[in-house]
């Protein structure tokens, strides 16, 4: 199975290369620079002495490499939250692990110079002022893959820790605290049956477009069972929290405006499809029924007439990556990329794909060839508009 002619590798072996997750900066503002992280083991979990560097790849000048710095606080998945401070093209902004707390670094790639802030970050805002945090010592008790070794959660014989949650970092000052607790949330009525009994924690958290809320997965478990998962919003404070999605299925979301977020659910309509929620209105509209069929990790290019998707293999030799138009409900396919079995579970190598500020280039994840490697999309020689019947 070959890819064609407008995908590209941008990294190469010996070593191993990926970004992680599909909701952050990963280019520069100029659409030059993409950044990325290296290490030099797969398949098999990260533990508190495995480090990994973090670097720049420069796409106007043969793809070299430029170590910047390196961290010691990562996951296979999403990676050490390594993005663009939103509004800067100098700044950038990583997960690390110092002593036995976890933090975060803004580093100017022009001076050099670090500033290290005194939690981890997952989603910054838009005007890149300020930042928003999970507990990443629960995540990594409660699903290993999505948080950082080397700490122990402090609550983990705790089933929603008051303590445990959701915190607010102002990125100039470093001031921070707690703003959602997992007590304060448990503790909301869910429609499907009692959860009271499970162990709670809270993951993929991002911010609106103009700033205002920020979305969170509430996320537990009952025993050594699977977990459930309902959708909330919140002011940026904390306060005014919105069910979003209680069906206990949700999975990869975006906001499309400040208003409607797309996420793959369920709901008695369709089943398990893409929707259209409202922001806690109660409102929902089925997205593409009949040509986005699997769950992926989604994104709108700048235009927010196209949906950026991929697939996972489920049961398929390979991922898809694809474009859906949304004015003309047609999906254009873009590259197969082969899937190899032996990435799996926790060291899975999804493609998660990124675009960049002026959508015309896409970078995916792919350990197809030369193990994980970043792959660079020119969707100018796509021709998308010739493709799309209007």
């Amino acid at each position: 199975m070959s890819l064609p002619e407008f995908v590209r590798p941008i990294t190469a072996s010996p070593d191993y290369h990926w970004f992680g997750y599909y909701d952050k900066l990963q280019f520069d503002p100029t659409n030059r620079y993409v950044l990325a992280m290296k290490v030099d083991f797969e398949h098999r979990s990260p533990t508190q002495n495995d480090w990994i560097d973090i670097g720049l790849i420069d796409l106007d000048n043969n793809d070299k490499w430029t170590t910047l710095g390196r961290s010691n606080a990562w996951c296979w998945q999403q990676g050490c939250m390594l993005q663009w401070r939103p509004g800067s093209d100098k700044q950038i902004i990583w997960n690390d692990r110092q002593n036995d707390q976890f933090v975060s670094h803004l580093l100017d790639i022009d001076s050099g110079e670090t500033h290290t802030l005194p939690q981890p970050v997952y989603t910054l805002s838009p005007d890149g002022q300020s930042a928003i945090g999970t507990d990443f010592r629960r995540v990594n008790d409660m699903r290993p893959g999505y948080g950082y070794a080397g700490i122990a959660d402090p609550y983990q014989d705790q089933l929603a820790p008051a303590d445990s949650g959701i915190h607010y970092l102002d990125l100039n000052t470093g001031n921070h605290r707690q703003i959602v607790s997992l007590a304060d949330v448990a503790q909301i009525p869910y429609p499907n049956g009692d959860i009271s009994s499970a162990k709670h924690y809270f993951n993929h958290l991002l911010f609106s477009p103009d700033g205002s809320r920020f979305i969170f997965l509430h996320r537990w478990r009952f025993g050594e069972g699977g977990f459930h998962t309902r959708m909330l919003t919140a002011a940026v404070d904390g306060t005014d929290i919105r069910i979003v999605d209680d069906s206990g299925r949700t999975s990869h979301f975006i906001w499309r405006d400040e208003e409607h977020i797309l996420a793959w659910s369920w709901h008695s309509s369709y089943r398990d499809k893409f929707y259209l929620f409202g922001d806690g209105n109660g409102q929902v509209e089925v997205c593409g029924p009949q040509v986005m069929l699997e769950n992926g990790h989604c994104s709108y290019l700048p235009d927010k007439d196209w949906v950026l998707n991929d697939t996972y293999p489920a049961g398929k030799s390979y991922q898809e990556l694809y474009l859906y138009h949304c004015p003309s409900n047609q999906k254009i396919s873009l590259a197969d990329f082969p899937a190899l079995s032996s990435y799996s579970g926790e060291w899975r190598c999804d493609l998660h794909p990124r675009f960049s500020p002026d959508g015309r280039w896409v970078t995916v994840d792919s350990a197809h060839q030369d193990g994980r490697q970043i792959y660079l999309v020119d969707l100018a020689q796509v021709e998308l508009d010739r493709l799309v019947s209007r």
